[in-house]
């Protein structure tokens, strides 16, 4: 008799290592051993969990470990989706462990061996939950106390009753359902149950609104993509207050009905919460989340919910991009030009773009939305890789908000007199205000009286952020902080200035100016705490706040129709950071926040503080002129060759040592120089240099951009670099592709 051949499988693991492994599969465990599950591995001198790819071959099974043990009943993922990943792996040469480890839940792996009573540690708990029936038993009822009789006749009435609401209705009532188990009037059923995000939130169900000559076209084009069931990308170009997200919806609904799902991506979890409310108000059940706003439960149960086809659209910021929803039929990627969809360590994947890859595996319709669209989408829209959808025109015939700038030469206060005078006409017509400042904090920082030296991060290459509520002077990048006002560390004077202003500075300054005023904050500082997006933001909306100041995250997607003033403070600021991309976020971040001003009935004013606001890209904002802002940074990108002209890739280098770093990025460099070389390879090198950023968490960090008009040549010259490089070096090095955050 021949022996059966072993069985081999291919094994990728969550560590930073390019190659997959094969494993041995015992016997006993050779039907359950199946691509898309988790398996337990012996890996060295540990175990950890592995991915099962594929079932392989080997040519020399002598040396293969055999696995310990299947994780998983079912697959996690399907044949498609791996090889989705396996695009995402290669294209962002990323180990493919690692991809995969990062499209699961927080806590879903296992790290370690067996616990004390015998089964493997780590990973979430499911969570049962026992419901209470009425039982076919018959029993005298005088042989029952009052207490067990209200809750049969609770449980009878209501047909089941989970054991949760009967301890909350009745107190401590184990005895009693005991004793109605025991007689036959009660059943109980342990069954599974999913932690709800939604649990506190209640939503009126509204119907589809009108829509006006160009949301009909939009949706016309949609809907016959949707028919057609393939691969079809566009562009959904329409201003702010255009309707863009009820185009979305309609167009959803179709493809619901038609038996597909739909997957919204958004860039921020602030917008999530009014997201989700139009869209359970608009549908029925079958909506799940995924945002690191969820406790971790939360987000590994809606996990499991969208993997068994009980969700049939999928909300969330960019890991959603991983969500294992089957049978996809629609994509939309609201605000597509955000910044925020490019994940900024580990795995540096981009869901904007990986959409398009997802939405073409899939043959799916893909809808980039937003008022602001990327330079790059604009341009794939002139040459016919994507088709445009425009929105002109405000919903209603609602004009846009009339824009004044105020010059700020001589007035060192953060309110100027003008903007102080519109605030007071505004709340005297009970309308409300949204003051906009990308920069948290009281001061900007404090500088010594004496020596005028700046109070710096030890840490960091950026001065301390004064906190005038916290007491503290406070490091955005590592948390690092001091006593504040402190004194000079340079030369101990105890007098420190305050320089430059913040949020919590704009918010002082309004409730002394305006102290009627009901104001409340919104950035990083207000919200850390669960659900304190949503909170801030329902003030604005049930009209119970009067002011909104923040920062970024208030720019883009809220609609409030009770805002007729915005006014924006130093609104030139970044203008100025070290990134070709500049002038395209200045005019992006404006546009959307003067958006934000009449939506409703009153007509919308914006008030403009800078000290010079004649840069193209402000004076585009201003005149809400996109056409003439693309045309005008097209032509700075062509000549400074920069994307679209061309395909970029950083490769970083940190390190605790200065001097360490600076020689293995001149090593590098060269070495990268030589393949260029040798291969006639035509990318241009820059660097290596100094990041702006220079110390970040205590690490010297440098850098060398790679540009290249053919995508090709890029990638091979950073392939063959990742297979010469010499290893085990103390310092840190990883491969952007396609960078965004050029800090």
């Amino acid at each position: 008799m021949i022996p059966a051949s072993p069985v081999i499988i291919e094994v990728a693991v969550p560590l930073p290592m390019e190659k997959t492994f094969h494993y041995l599969v015992p016997d006993t465990l050779t039907q359950q051993a199946q691509p898309g599950k988790r398996v337990f591995v012996p890996f060295g001198g540990r175990k950890l969990t592995g991915y099962v790819l594929a079932l392989a071959q080997s040519a020399d099974t002598s040396k293969l470990k055999e696995i310990i043990s299947v994780l998983d009943d079912d697959p996690l993922w399907t044949d498609s989706e791996l090889e989705f990943f396996r695009w995402v792996a290669s294209y962002y040469l990323h180990p493919l462990g690692e991809v995969l480890k990062t499209a699961l839940p927080a806590g879903i792996n296992l790290q370690t061996g067996k616990g004390s009573d015998g089964t493997i540690s780590g990973g979430q708990k499911i969570r049962f939950e026992a419901v209470y029936l009425a039982g076919d038993g018959a029993a005298p009822m005088r042989a029952l106390g009052a207490k067990a009789v209200e809750v049969l006749e609770l449980i009878r009435s209501e047909g089941e009753v989970p054991a949760a609401l009967l301890r909350k209705r009745f107190g401590a009532c184990a005895p009693q359902l005991k004793r109605l188990t025991g007689l036959g009037l009660l059943k109980k059923q342990e069954r599974e149950i999913f932690r709800d995000p939604f649990r506190e939130e209640t939503v009126e169900r509204d119907t589809p609104r009108q829509l006006n000559l160009h949301q009909q076209t939009a949706l016309e084009t949609l809907l016959t993509c949707l028919d057609k069931r393939e691969f079809a990308p566009y562009l959904l170009h329409g201003v702010t207050g255009s309707g863009k997200t009820e185009v979305y919806l309609q167009a959803i609904d179709r493809a619901l009905h038609r038996g597909m799902n739909a997957l919204v991506l958004v860039p921020e979890i602030s917008l999530t919460p009014q997201l989700v409310h139009r869209f359970r108000a608009r549908f029925d059940d079958g909506i799940a989340i995924l945002h690191s706003g969820l406790s971790d439960g939360e987000r590994y149960d809606e996990w499991r919910r969208i993997r068994r086809g009980l969700a049939r659209i999928v909300i969330g910021a960019r890991s959603a991009i991983f969500a294992p929803l089957e049978n996809i039929g629609i994509i939309v990627v609201d605000e597509e030009h955000e910044a925020s969809f490019k994940q900024a360590d580990g795995l540096r994947y981009n869901a904007r773009d990986l959409s398009l890859v997802r939405g073409r595996m899939e043959q799916a319709l893909v809808v980039l939305g937003s008022a602001t669209p990327l330079i790059t989408s604009l341009y794939a829209v002139e040459q016919g890789r994507l088709g445009l959808l425009s929105l002109p025109e405000r919903v209603r015939g609602i004009p846009m908000p009339t824009v004044e700038t105020v010059a700020m030469q001589g007035i060192k206060s953060t309110i100027s007199p003008r903007l102080h005078r519109a605030l007071e006409e505004t709340l005297a017509s009970k309308g409300q205000v949204i003051i906009f400042l990308n920069r948290r904090g009281y001061a900007t920082f404090l500088v010594c009286a004496e020596c005028s030296q700046p109070l710096t991060c030890p840490n960091c290459t950026v001065t301390l952020t004064y906190h005038r509520s916290r007491g503290q002077s406070v490091c955005h990048y590592c948390d690092y902080t001091v006593p504040a006002p402190g004194t000079c560390p340079s030369c101990g004077c105890p007098e420190l200035k305050e320089l430059g202003a913040g949020t919590e500075r704009v918010e002082h300054d309004l409730r002394e100016l305006l102290p009627q005023a009901r104001i409340v904050r919104m950035d990083s500082d207000t919200t850390s705490g669960r659900g304190s997006h949503a909170r801030l933001l329902n003030h604005m909306a049930d009209g119970s706040a009067d002011i909104l100041i923040g920062t970024q995250m208030i720019t883009k997607g809220h609609d409030f129709p009770g805002v007729t003033l915005v006014g924006v403070v130093n609104g030139e600021a970044s203008l100025h950071m070290p990134d070709f991309r500049s002038a395209e976020r200045t005019f992006q971040l404006l546009s959307q926040v003067f958006g934000r001003a009449g939506r409703g009935d009153t007509p919308g004013r914006v008030l403009l503080q800078a000290l010079d606001p004649s840069h193209y890209a402000i004076q585009c904002a201003i005149n809400h002129d996109s056409t003439d802002f693309y045309r005008q940074e097209l032509e700075f990108r062509r000549e400074a060759g920069y994307p679209p002209f061309a395909y970029l890739a950083v490769l970083a280098l940190s390190g605790t040592s200065e001097q360490t770093v600076e020689q293995r990025a001149n090593t590098t460099a060269n070495l990268l120089m030589q393949i260029k070389h040798e291969l006639a390879l035509r990318v241009e090198l820059l660097g290596p240099a100094p990041s702006p950023l220079y110390r970040l968490r205590g690490r010297f960090r440098r850098r060398i951009l790679l540009k290249s008009a053919s995508r090709a040549d890029l990638r091979r010259l950073i392939a063959v670099w990742l297979s010469r490089r010499e290893p085990g070096t103390t310092v840190r090095e990883f491969i952007d592709i396609d960078p965004v955050d050029m800090m």
